[in-house]
């Protein structure tokens, strides 16, 4: 009977205490108060620095810091938080910045070409990523980041795919680069190709990735580019719910991914960011919270881009790096393509 009893007596009869909801939420405080403060840094930087992208400021601080120093331990669940809660806040957010009436005034013409760029540059980006044996989930990104709107569209494919974090950030940081080095060959392209300042706008609209890299760009060539350019880029914008849900679709159906249940045909995130750009299509919001709901959008965008940025590690992108820098280029040149054969024959009504 001793053995018996000392048996009984290793196993614990009461469960450990679960820490409080105030511990809980505590430790995600310290990193995502972080994550805001290196975003506010890349945004003030990006001013200084003409042409400059805030949001490749931030991951380039992220993926400085990961890869110079460690990162205490404190900041690693807000960290994580922000690499994708506030990421998808900041996708919401940018619904505002739409107004359907503004792309449909573009006419079909354009709408046509928005639609090629995408839905070309995505499909062919899929296929030439699997003749060069990258990994599914990294070339899904690397095509909507390309395809629809930079970083914003990596982090919607995110969910679908269920990448890695490093692959996250490898698409986020070839999207954001190409983008920013697009920025001086798309005005360049187009006095080469003796375009109007409409059609020059087009051009950088339908190519170029970000928000703020075409804002660079079509400012670059005049006040008429700039107009048309911002609103081609966020016409493609819209382009994201759809291809999300498709891409979602696509995975569950044909794709087994490990590791939880299917996630939504369409994303809560997408849906309000769909919301969002309703709301602004009716035209009831005053301006002046417009322009903060676009400042929001910016600081919590960079402030996701600085915690993908400390995702980042140097050895394990170096190892497949290569292959989606090729991938990156491949994909610039096919949507740069598209986007000027486009500007040469159509332009806005």
């Amino acid at each position: 009977m001793a053995p018996e009893h000392s048996q009984r007596t290793q196993t614990p009869t009461s469960a450990e205490p679960k820490p409080s909801l105030s511990t809980r939420v505590g430790g995600f405080i310290p990193g995502i108060f972080l994550c805001l403060v290196m975003g506010g840094v890349a945004l003030a930087a990006a001013k200084l620095i003409p042409g400059m992208s805030a949001l490749l400021i931030a991951i380039l601080l992220g993926a400085l810091w990961r890869n110079l120093a460690p990162v205490p331990a404190v900041f690693e669940q807000g960290v994580a938080f922000s690499a994708k809660k506030l990421l998808r806040a900041g996708i919401v957010l940018l619904g505002f910045q739409l107004s359907l009436g503004a792309i449909l005034a573009l006419g079909p013409g354009v709408l046509a070409i928005l639609v090629l760029c995408v839905g070309v540059t995505f499909l062919a980006t899929v296929w030439i990523g699997g003749r060069m044996g990258i990994e599914l989930p990294q070339r899904l990104l690397i095509a909507a980041g390309f395809s629809i709107c930079g970083a914003a569209a990596v982090a919607g494919a995110e969910g679908a795919t269920r990448a890695k974090q490093d692959q996250v950030a490898t698409a986020i940081g070839l999207v954001v680069l190409f983008g920013t080095l697009v920025i001086p060959l798309t005005p360049a392209l187009g006095a080469l190709l003796g375009l109007d300042e409409t059609s020059t706008g087009v051009l950088i609209g339908a190519s170029t990735h970000e928000v703020a890299q075409v804002v660079a760009a079509g400012g670059a060539v005049g006040a008429t580019a700039l107009g048309v350019a911002v609103t081609v880029k966020l016409a493609r914008v819209v382009m994201l719910a759809p291809i999300m849900a498709g891409l979602t679709l696509y995975m569950s159906r044909k794709h087994h991914i490990e590791g939880g249940k299917r996630p939504p045909i369409i994303p809560l995130f997408v849906a309000l960011f769909l919301v969002a750009m309703l709301i602004r299509t009716t035209g009831i919001l005053p301006e002046s919270l417009l322009q903060l709901a676009s400042t929001a959008q910016t600081v919590l965008l960079a402030a996701a881009m600085f915690a993908l940025g400390l995702g980042v590690h140097l050895k394990s992108i170096v190892k497949s790096g290569g292959r989606s820098l090729v991938l990156a280029l491949l994909s610039t040149l096919v949507i740069l393509v598209i986007a000027v054969v486009g500007a040469l024959l159509y332009r806005p009504l």
